[in-house]
Formats: structure tokens, sequence, C-alpha cells
């Protein structure tokens, strides 16, 4: 996993960096700068050009060390200064003099030649630091780079593009679009939060000398996570020889309506997709025969009341939990009055780990308090909407602040969150925030979220433990997404095509 840092605690890593580590800010300069050369250089065409723009910051001072290093490699160059000189900061004044000495000089930013295929943009005008949306030769200088990018030039961003809020992934306008962002040293928020992640292209971090170490400690907002495959292969071990589907352990679902009855399947079929030894869906008797249909492999528990779920349905649900592994309450059930009173007395009573998504979500939002009486673990999966049903904001608000809205709920509530959404975020109820990098457009469409419940209870039967078990199941619930739209294209992308998406995950992964 990679650290995920704002802007401040970037500036306290480096000046860690050289306080306690002997590595001067002219040496990590001096190494982001050549990593941005050697970035450009992997974009280019045979015959390309280069323009390097560089601002008064340090973030120039990047810049035209990658022009030196661009220079000595004998690239076609040409380079300018937006701004006032004289407000250059010492490290960029010192790297335009070196630049100078080898009779290169600057040009004004008019005077660049224009680009096209096979030339490549480097944007070193701000980073971490911007405040406020650029005005000004700034503004016009950001104009420059879209129009060469429009006409086929790469852009290549140095740290972040110019115009990114380094914390938020806001965008100001204008504001840079790059092909590629070479992240210096570590990452941060708004190089991985949407829509900055888009705006950054291709994110390549390198290591420019900054110690791990120095991250350690840091002052301020808590250290997201950024997943990598790694991490999420790392989750669920190769399966021993003398496995039997007991060891992997039983999931019960309960789910499913008239009309819904394909909510309840594709979470069943997804739990088994995501190695659950065995499964089971409770759902109202009419609808089962429908539910099991889809896979010979389902159990069903036929829930004779009828009706929306309520306490009528408890002693069935707490005989059908008995003994199972991990239990899945919402997709398409049939909510009435009393279901968050009876979803209040299965997690009071049932020894069990309980994903609560859909429905579900939206039955306990009444009375949050029963979340904090449960026997076992709670993880909760809405998307915006949901979430603001949760907490009482607008769906506006908590997309505003998804990282704080996320990590504040889990705490008070004491349960893990799963913030759906494009970076989706998982959230431990100690405040431990991960991100998440994988999944695609295409998976903007209905049944995707009752099949990533069904991994999350699948990986939670398999004894996963559980902040592992959830951000690794979104990791592979994403990465099912984008390996299934290979196939199908994301417009073409259906729900029940990522249970494909797992088999294929679990090849590429010799699972």
């Amino acid at each position: 996993m990679q650290l995920v840092l704002t802007a401040a605690q970037m500036r306290e890593a480096e000046q860690a960096a050289e306080s306690k580590y002997g590595m001067p800010s002219a040496l990590l300069m001096e190494n982001a700068g050549r990593a941005l050369a050697e970035a450009a250089r992997s974009v280019a065409g045979p015959r390309g050009r280069f323009n390097v723009v560089c601002g008064p910051g340090n973030n120039g001072g990047d810049g035209l060390v990658a022009a030196r290093f661009l220079l000595e490699g004998g690239a076609r160059l040409a380079v300018a200064v937006v701004g006032d000189r004289a407000k250059m900061t010492a490290e960029a004044q010192r790297n335009l003099k070196a630049l100078e000495a080898t009779a290169f000089k600057a040009q004004a930013l008019e005077t660049l030649p224009e680009l096209g295929p096979e030339d490549v943009v480097v944007d070193a005008l701000f980073g971490t630091g911007l405040s406020r949306a650029p005005e000004g030769p700034f503004a016009e200088a950001i104009q420059h780079i879209e129009r060469w990018r429009g006409a086929g030039a790469k852009v290549v961003a140095a740290d972040v593009p110019s115009g990114l809020q380094s914390d938020t992934g806001e965008p100001f306008s204008p504001c840079v679009e790059a092909d590629v962002t070479v992240a210096f040293g570590l990452l941060k928020r708004g190089q991985v939060l949407e829509p900055g992640a888009s705006l950054c292209g291709e994110l390549r971090r390198v290591d420019i000398g900054l110690s791990m170490a120095a991250a350690q400690g840091l002052s301020g907002p808590v250290l997201p996570l950024l997943v990598e495959e790694a991490d999420a292969r790392g989750v669920l071990p190769p399966r021993r020889a003398d496995s039997h589907k007991g060891t992997y352990g039983h999931v019960l679902g309960v789910a499913g309506s008239r009309g819904k009855s394909g909510a309840a399947a594709l979470l069943a079929r997804a739990a088994l997709r995501a190695g659950a030894g065995l499964v089971s869906v409770a759902t109202r008797a009419e609808v089962l025969d429908a539910v099991m249909a889809h896979a010979p492999e389902i159990m069903g528990i036929p829930l004779e009341a009828s009706g929306p779920l309520g306490l009528a349905d408890l002693e069935p649900l707490l005989a059908a939990a008995e003994g199972k592994d991990a239990l899945v309450i919402g997709p398409g059930i049939p909510r009435g009055p009393e279901t968050g009173k009876l979803i209040g007395e299965l997690l009071a009573r049932v020894d069990a780990d309980v994903v609560l998504d859909a429905d579900a979500l939206n039955a306990v939002a009444t009375d949050l308090s029963i979340l904090r009486q449960a026997k076992r673990q709670v993880v909760l999966t809405p998307h915006p909407g949901e979430m603001a049903r949760l907490t009482g904001l607008s769906t506006k608000e908590v997309q505003a602040r998804r990282l704080e809205v996320a990590r504040e709920f889990a705490m008070a509530h004491g349960v893990t969150l799963v913030l759906k959404g494009t970076r989706t975020l998982t959230v431990s109820a100690e405040g431990d925030i991960y991100i998440n990098p994988t999944g695609n457009p295409g998976m903007a469409t209905g049944g995707t979220g009752d099949v990533l419940s069904g991994i999350c209870g699948a990986f939670l039967a398999q004894k996963v433990p559980v902040h592992e078990a959830i951000w690794a199941a979104v990791y592979v619930h994403g990465l099912a997404g984008d390996l299934a739209a290979r196939r199908s294209g994301q417009v073409g992308l259906i729900a029940s095509e990522l249970l494909q998406g797992l088999c294929d995950v679990w090849l590429r992964w010799d699972r």
C-alpha cells in the first residue's frame, strides 16, 4: 500500500528528509527533475520536440532540472518561465542559472513552438501549494498547454497538473489535463481522488530520496492508504490440498422480493465465485424458486410470512443464521416499518459478522444506535445517496467531504464503512482509510452493488480479518469489472458479467 498525503504533510516529509536523513532540497529537486525528464522521453515520438513550461516556485525548479537533463540528452527543447523571475524561489533561480550556463536561453511563452503528435509538454507551472485559480499569464500558459494537447502533444505534469487542488482532487479553472503525472516521492490526495485522478492521467510515483521514515508521525489528518494489487492478492492465500467446503465458510444472504429476485441471485452467485464454501438465501417463499433457478449451488430458505420484512421473520432468520459464518442483508428486500427493528434484533443476537447493503441501510438509518448493539462486527456498503440518508447530509455534502464523512461515521458507530463510487473508500471502525483504485464507469449499472456485497460476505466467511476482507473485496470487485470490460466494453457491461470477471481475477492471481 502507498501512503497518501496532504500538501502540508508532504512539506513536513520533505523537511524531515533534510533535517533527519540528510537529503537536502537541492538533491530532492535534482532527483525529481531527472525522473520528470525520463517520463517525458518515454512518451515522445522519435522526432519529438519538448516544450517545458515552468512557474516561479519549486515546481518550476523541477521543470528546469528536467529541461537540463533533456538538453544533455540531445532533445529539441524550448523552455518558458512564466511569471516574475524576481519572485522565483532560490532553488528555481539556481536551476535556471545552471540551464542558462549552457548558453541555452529560456523564451517568452508566446514564442514557444507549436506542438503536435510525437511532441511533449512538461507542465511545471504549479505544484501542491496552489490555493486559488490560476490567473493572468499562468492561466494563459495553461491554455497554451491545453491547445498543444489538443493538437496531439502529450502532457507530462510535475507532481500534479497545474490548476489541480492537491488536497481534494478538485480542479480550479483553468486546469491542465495530463497524460502522465510524475508523483514525487509520496502520493498526494488530489492524485488519487476524483476528479483529480482522471486529470493526472497515468500516475507514476518515483522515489526521489524521501525515506518512508520521513512520512512517519506526520501531523494533520490521518494518512489514507492506496490499495495495490499485491495487497489484495495476499489476502486470500492459495488453497490447501486438504481443504473442504467447510473450510471456506457458509454465507447467508437475506435478500430478494417479488420483482427483485435477481438481487438475491447476484449476491449468492458472487459469494460462490468469491470462494465461499456454501451459500444460502433466505427470501420470501414465492420468489425462492426464481432465486435458486440462477444456480444449482444456491441453497434456499423460505420465509413464509408475507409483505415487508418485519419481526414476524425474526425466529425463522435466527434459525437460518445458526452456524453461518457471515450474513449479508439488504439487496432487494421488501422494507417496511419493522425492518429496522428486525435488523437490530439480528445484529444483537447473531454470532456472525454482518454486511448491510441497499434497503437494509435505509431501514437502519432511522435508528443508528442498533449498530453499537451488534454481537459481532458490522459492515455498511452505502452509495452516496444512502450515505446521505445515514448522515442527514445532502449527497453533494457527502461527495464534497468523502474521506471526512466516511471516517467520522465509521468511528462514531463502530462499523466498517464502504463508501461506494469512483475511488471507493473503505474505513475501519478505528478510522483507517483505504482508497481503492480499481473499477470503471461501466460498473455504474444495476446489480453491481449486490455483487460487491456477496464478495464481502464470502471473504468474511473465509475468516479474513474484517478490515482486510472488505478493502480486498472492494479491490477484487473493481478489478473484476475492469477485466470484464475488456470483453464487453464499458457501455455494454452488466452486473452478471462481473462473475466471470471474478474468475479472471483468480486465474490472474493463480487462486
